[in-house]
C-alpha cells in the first residue's frame, strides 16, 4: 500500500483549504449498494462561489461570460478543453452562418464585438474563420471584461435538490473541486448540467435519429484561382464529381452531402468535409469511433478532391480539429418549445430576447442517394427567408422546467429538431448566450427564480448591450 498522506496537511500545502463539501452515497461498508456500482465519497474543497456559474466556453458561454459582467455579476466559467469557442475554433467549423438577415445585425451584442475584433486581429483572410484570431479574440473579450475562466475544466457532477442546483464538481489537472454559484448556465452544447440536474430534455427526432457530425479539416496547397474559374454553378459545387467517383469506388459510404471546402488565405482551406453518421456526442464511445472514422474517411475526401477537381490536384491535409464537430444531442425542454410552426409564421413574442433568420439546416440523417434528395425536397426550398424576415427567440426556451436557478444556452436550448437546425449556429448561440448571461445576473442580484426574471427590465438591460430587439 502507498504512504498515506494527511488530508488537511495536503489541502493546506495545496491551497484548498478555504472550504469543502463532504460528499458520496455513504461511508464504506455503511450501507449496501446495486450489483454493478460503487459508493463513492469524498470531501471535496470549494474553490469558487460567484453569482453566475457558466459550464463550457463556447459562442453561447462566451457570449453569457461577457454579459454577466456587463450587469454586474461575478463569473466563473469552466472549459473542459483548451480554448473558447467550442465547434468554431477547436472544432474548426470554417464559418458562423449568417448575422443579418439581409437588412438588420441580427447578432448585436456579443456578436458585434467578435466580428469588429476579429477584423482587427485575424492574418488570414477568406470566407472562412482565422480560427487561432478566433481564439484570441473571445480569450480578450472575456479577459476585459473580468470574467473569469479556466480551461481544462470539465464538469464532472451536478448537486441538486428541490428544482435547485446546491453546487457543481469540476475535475481539473489539479483534482476535483467545488464552485457554489447563485445561477447556473449550461453552456455545454449537450445540456449536460441541465440534464444532471434532472432537467427533461429531447434528443433527435420522433425515432430519436440525430443529424450526423463531421470532423472538420484544414488543406493546403490549393490554387483557388484555377477553382474559381472552373468550379460550376449551383448549391454543391464541390460535389458535381461525386457520381463519378462513387462509381470509381473512391468512397466507402455513399455520402451525396458535400458542404465543401472554404478559402482561408492564399492557399489554404477550410474543410467542412463528410460526415460521421450515427454519432451521439453525449456518448464517449460513439465519439470514439466516430473520430477514427471521421480521419480515415478523409484521406477518401483528399483522393477526390485531388483526382477530380480543378486547383485542387496538389491540395493535402494538414490537419482534423481537436474536437469533433457535433450538430445535436439535447434539447433541453423549457418552460416553451420554439417549433417549426413559429419559424413558418415568424413569429414575434412578448418575452424576446432577440431574432434570428438562418435557414433550417438539417443535414440527412443517414447517407445514400434517396435520403440526400428528400432532405432537399423538405430543406432546401420550402424554410428559407426573404430579406428582412427573421422569427423572435423568447425568454422563456433558456428557462428549464422543474429548475429554479439554471438556464440554458447555445446549442441545448429550448426548440424542436426542425429550429434547432437555424438556431445552433455560432450568431444564434451569441444571442441567446448573452441573453442568458444578463438574465443570469438579475436573478442573482434580486435572488429571484430564473423563472422571475422580469422580462421588461431583461430586454432594456439587452438593449443597452446592444442586442436587436425591434418589439421589446
Amino acid at each position: 500500500m502507498g504512504r498515506q498522506i494527511n488530508r488537511r496537511a495536503w489541502l493546506r500545502a495545496s491551497g484548498l483549504a478555504s472550504g469543502a463539501l463532504a460528499l458520496g452515497a455513504g461511508r464504506a461498508g455503511a450501507a449496501a449498494v446495486k450489483p454493478g456500482t460503487v459508493a463513492f465519497q469524498r470531501e471535496v474543497p470549494v474553490r469558487r462561489e460567484v453569482d453566475v456559474f457558466i459550464a463550457g466556453g463556447g459562442p453561447g458561454g462566451a457570449a453569457a461570460a461577457v454579459a454577466a459582467r456587463s450587469a454586474g455579476a461575478s463569473v466563473y466559467l469552466a472549459e473542459a478543453h483548451t480554448c473558447l469557442g467550442g465547434m468554431g475554433t477547436a472544432a474548426h467549423v470554417p464559418v458562423f452562418m449568417p448575422v443579418t438577415d439581409g437588412i438588420n445585425f441580427l447578432a448585436g451584442g456579443f456578436g458585434k464585438l467578435v466580428l469588429e475584433r476579429l477584423k482587427k486581429e485575424q492574418s488570414l483572410r477568406g470566407p472562412a474563420n482565422d480560427v487561432e484570431a478566433l481564439k484570441r479574440v473571445y480569450e480578450a473579450l472575456l479577459g476585459e471584461a473580468g470574467a473569469e475562466f479556466t480551461f481544462y475544466t470539465r464538469l464532472a457532477a451536478v448537486e441538486a435538490q428541490a428544482g435547485r442546483v446546491a453546487f457543481v464538481l469540476c475535475a481539473a489537472p489539479s483534482g476535483l473541486f467545488a464552485v457554489r454559484a447563485k445561477v447556473y448556465i449550461d453552456a455545454t452544447g449537450n445540456g449536460d448540467l441541465a440534464a444532471w440536474a434532472g432537467a427533461a430534455f429531447e434528443k433527435g427526432d420522433a425515432q430519436g435519429r440525430l443529424m450526423p457530425g463531421t470532423l472538420c479539416s484544414i488543406w493546403a496547397d490549393i490554387d483557388w484561382q484555377t477553382w474559381k474559374a472552373s468550379k460550376p454553378q449551383g448549391p454543391q459545387p464541390d460535389g458535381h464529381r461525386l457520381e463519378q467517383a462513387f462509381a470509381d469506388g473512391v468512397f466507402t459510404v455513399r455520402d451525396e452531402h458535400l458542404t465543401g471546402m472554404y478559402q482561408l488565405g492564399e492557399r489554404l482551406g477550410a474543410g467542412n468535409i463528410g460526415h460521421t453518421f450515427e454519432v451521439d456526442g453525449t456518448d464517449e464511445a460513439s465519439l470514439t469511433k466516430a473520430l477514427v472514422w471521421g480521419r480515415k474517411s478523409l484521406k477518401e475526401y483528399e483522393r477526390y478532391y485531388r483526382g477530380y477537381l480543378k486547383g485542387f490536384e496538389q491540395a493535402r491535409l494538414l490537419e482534423t480539429g481537436s474536437l469533433l464537430g457535433i450538430r445535436e444531442t439535447r434539447r433541453v425542454l423549457g418552460d416553451y418549445v420554439l417549433g417549426l410552426e413559429d419559424y413558418k409564421k415568424r413569429a414575434t413574442f412578448a418575452d424576446e430576447i432577440g431574432r434570428y433568420a438562418y435557414s433550417v439546416d438539417i443535414h440527412p440523417l443517414r447517407p445514400g442517394k434517396d435520403t440526400y434528395e428528400a432532405h432537399r425536397k423538405e430543406f432546401d426550398a420550402d424554410l428559407r427567408y426573404k430579406k428582412g424576415e427573421s422569427y423572435g427567440i423568447p425568454y422563456r426556451i433558456l428557462t428549464p422546467r422543474g429548475l429554479e436557478n439554471v438556464l440554458v444556452a447555445g446549442r441545448c436550448v429550448s426548440t424542436d429538431q426542425k429550429v434547432h437546425g437555424s438556431l445552433r449556429v455560432m450568431p444564434g448561440c451569441f444571442i441567446t448566450g448573452q441573453a442568458a448571461g444578463i438574465a443570469a445576473a438579475l436573478a442573482a442580484q434580486q435572488k429571484l427564480s430564473t423563472h422571475q426574471v422580469d422580462v421588461k427590465e431583461l430586454q432594456q438591460k439587452l438593449k443597452q448591450f446592444g442586442a436587436y430587439l425591434p418589439h421589446a
